[in-house]
């Protein structure tokens, strides 16, 4: 029998499901520490839930790029695992962030990353996207160097005319996901987004303008969620500057993922990885039903069916089925029956 993500998703399932997390890392011994956590959340899960992230654009110092994206090849080239089609064995993703395609440092990180560690890197992540045009650009760049390798491109949306074109730039067929740059698009505005929308408001605070509550920034972040649910790209989620605020942080991934769409999270320490596992997590109750109804699908051979006196077919089986995927990319425990399904 097919794998239920082929059969419920068709032709979404080609975008792939990425880890909830992706944790950006870039002064030489973060980056270390990173994979080396990543490994043992790997083994720890029996699955990637975090992507690692090695940041050229704010991790490198000025005069020290080149310096930079040499030190990113090499930490892929030792760390990466390239997967192969005959191994079902959990493996590391490691990606890195370049500068942007107007940026004088953007061709040299893609000759030395691209052209050195090509097969072992899983995305490389262009911030500063304005258009498809800017992907066009960078996609050339990034295949002349890559050689046979095709290399997936996550995008960087910073600023209000690149939100405008969100859906056009999540269109294209090299993008794998688009992150909102939080930061950098308060700042476009010139000072008409007050710095408060950068951070969050305590959990008993009802009037502050933040992240979630100021009207700009949550309809860029709606903007952006819904290109990429359009196309069956993955919608990263913008940095929470409280670095050690668990429960800020996790109030936050919940936010993210329940009211706005999104899938994915950065994570800027590592603090907040365990968080924001938590936070995009389902409740137990959910996965509990969701394999119930899933493997009451299978074994009708996806007719429809009644569960506890509900009508079940298709458009709610595809529903459970992400929980259980997304119970999966958070490190929960799933149902023995359908175990199979996730090796």
């Amino acid at each position: 029998m097919q794998h239920p993500r082929n059969i419920l998703l068709g032709a979404q399932a080609r975008t792939g499901v990425l880890p909830v997390v992706d944790h950006y890392s870039g002064a030489p011994k973060r980056m270390q520490k990173s994979l080396e956590l990543q490994a043992e959340l790997l083994q720890e899960f029996g699955a990637c839930v975090v992507d690692v992230t090695l940041d050229c654009e704010d991790g490198a110092p000025a005069g020290g790029e080149v310096e930079q994206a040499h030190r990113v090849c090499e930490l892929l080239s030792a760390h990466a695992c390239v997967p192969t089609k005959a191994s079902s064995t959990p493996h590391a993703r490691i990606g890195a962030r370049v500068h942007s395609v107007d940026h004088v440092y953007f061709e040299s990180d893609v000759a030395i990353i691209v052209g050195g560690a090509a097969k072992a890197l899983s995305y490389l992540m262009v911030p500063k996207v304005e258009s498809a045009e800017d992907v066009d650009q960078a996609v050339e760049a990034i295949d002349a160097a890559a050689g046979d390798t095709l290399v997936p491109l996550h995008v960087l949306i910073e600023s209000p005319a690149a939100v405008q074109r969100a859906f056009a730039i999540a269109a294209h067929p090299r993008v794998q996901s688009l992150s909102f740059g939080l930061m950098d698009f308060v700042s476009a505005h010139g000072g008409a987004i007050p710095a408060q929308a950068m951070g969050l408001r305590s959990a008993d605070d009802r009037l502050t303008l933040d992240q979630f509550h100021h009207p700009l920034v949550v309809r860029a972040k709606l903007e952006i969620a819904s290109a990429c649910h359009a196309h069956g790209k993955v919608p990263s989620h913008c940095v929470v500057t409280e670095l050690r605020d668990a429960d800020a942080i996790e109030r936050a991934a919940r936010h993210a993922a329940t009211a706005l769409g999104f899938t994915r999270m950065w994570s800027i320490h590592p603090d907040q990885i365990r968080p924001l596992l938590r936070g995009f997590a389902p409740l137990a109750s959910e996965v509990d039903m969701a394999a119930r109804i899933v493997h009451a699908a299978v074994q009708a051979e996806w007719a429809p069916i009644a569960v506890d006196g509900k009508l079940h077919d298709r458009a709610s089986y595809r529903y459970f089925w992400q929980v259980l995927e997304r119970a999966h990319q958070t490190g929960q425990a799933i149902p023995a029956e359908l175990q199979p399904y996730f090796v």
